[in-house]
């Protein structure tokens, strides 16, 4: 059974299978002295299965070129944004950036345009890095798993793939053109690139599109499919809340600090050894208060707009109005391509690093070696996901 069928079932006749129904009592409204107890146990379990150790990563963003009409995102089709992709060689340099900041996990991410970013680019973007980049993740349109494959042939390691919003009514409404319109082919993402070899899955909900609960739940029985399917990979979950991009769009359904907070203490007692990542959407005041709580990853110094770091690609800026290139007059006075969203802790790599280690973190710029992950999918242990 696919977790389309198992979605369908969820949606359809309220189905829960015992870990969801744990999971929901997890996320309804608590007393502050019963979400403190939440809390306590969610560190002491994070600090069981992870020690005091934080992985940190960089986004690399490689195009915002996009084809798609996604109402809540920078760079949606008809946004009359400056676009820019960039070159190998640029994306080379951005990368070595990184690495001399301390990364040695990036994600490259870029929107989905298959005339800019085709498959054999990115198949040399991450040739390329991997000597210098030990983890290299995509985050980019989905694909077929042939096609999975060759990424991994090609040196990616980890996928991240949000479903955005599972509430498929949603889903229709924000998506109003191109091929991110299909929600299944979206929602199966994660077992196609599992069945092609990606053994680090990232699968996420972008919170706002729909009822914060809603979400949750169903993106807990995602998890809890995944690890019962797919158990030689490794997971993370991300809970990105909705920041200002281009567009303007007003987020419906917000949730708020302290839910967000009940949320991310609710996903690790439910999956203890499940990653959870936290990324520079956030406030510093924030982030560094849920460090301690289950937090296993975080990004730092990020930018979500191609050439970011460097400045690389602004000579070849180009405007685009309703998905129409327009050639520019004259340079434009600019700091450079249009980002994806607005990030709100801009603390440099340097800072987020010293921070943890005065709060007793240990800052992972690596994560393991291929060759030990691989040993440890081929053993064959399940991963437990009861809570403790």
């Amino acid at each position: 059974m696919s977790f389309v069928e198992i979605l369908n079932r969820i949606d359809n006749s309220g189905w829960r299978s015992p870990l969801l129904n744990r999971f929901e009592r997890f996320i309804a409204p608590k007393t502050p002295a019963e979400l403190e107890s939440m809390a306590e146990r969610s560190a002491a379990l994070t600090r069981r299965h992870f020690g005091q150790t934080m992985r940190l990563f960089a986004p690399l963003y490689l195009s915002n070129e996009c084809i798609n009409n996604c109402q809540y995102c920078g760079f949606s089709r008809d946004n009359p944004i400056l676009r820019v992709t960039l070159s190998v060689e640029q994306v080379v340099r951005e990368a070595r950036h990184l690495a001399d900041q301390g990364f040695r996990h990036i994600l490259l991410v870029a929107g989905e345009h298959p005339k800019f970013v085709s498959n054999g680019y990115l198949e040399e973007c991450i040739a390329a890095i991997r000597d210098f980049v030990p983890t290299v993740a995509i985050e980019v349109g989905p694909m077929e798993t042939p096609e999975y494959r060759r990424m991994v042939a090609s040196g990616a390691e980890g996928l991240v793939v949000y479903q955005e919003t599972y509430h498929r009514d949603a889903y229709a409404a924000y998506h109003t053109a191109g091929p991110k319109r299909n929600f299944d082919w979206r929602l199966e993402c994660p077992e196609r690139a599992y069945e092609a070899g990606f053994r680090r899955i990232g699968v996420g909900a972008l919170m706002g599109l729909a009822e914060w609960r809603y979400e949750a739940i169903r993106l807990a029985a995602h998890l809890e499919y995944l690890y019962r399917h797919g158990w030689k990979a490794t997971y993370t979950v991300s809970l990105p809340r909705l920041r200002p991009a281009a567009g303007s769009f007003e987020p419906e359904f917000a949730i708020d600090d302290r839910e967000f907070v009940q949320l991310i203490c609710a996903l690790r007692l439910t999956f203890p050894q499940v990653g959870i990542v936290l990324s520079t959407r956030e406030s510093r005041a924030l982030r560094d208060a849920l460090f301690p709580l289950g937090i296993t990853s975080i990004s730092a110094g990020s930018h979500t707009e191609p050439g970011g770091y460097t400045g690389e690609g602004k000579d070849d800026l180009h405007l685009t109005v309703r998905g129409r290139r327009v050639e520019l007059d004259e340079k434009p006075n600019c700091g450079g391509a249009t980002g994806q969203f607005d990030i709100d802790d801009d603390r440099s790599p340097a800072e987020i690093a010293a921070l943890l280690r005065q709060t007793g973190f240990d800052p992972v710029w690596k994560d393991w070696d291929p060759a030990i992950l691989n040993a440890s999918s081929a053993i064959g242990e399940q991963p437990v996901m009861q809570p403790r």
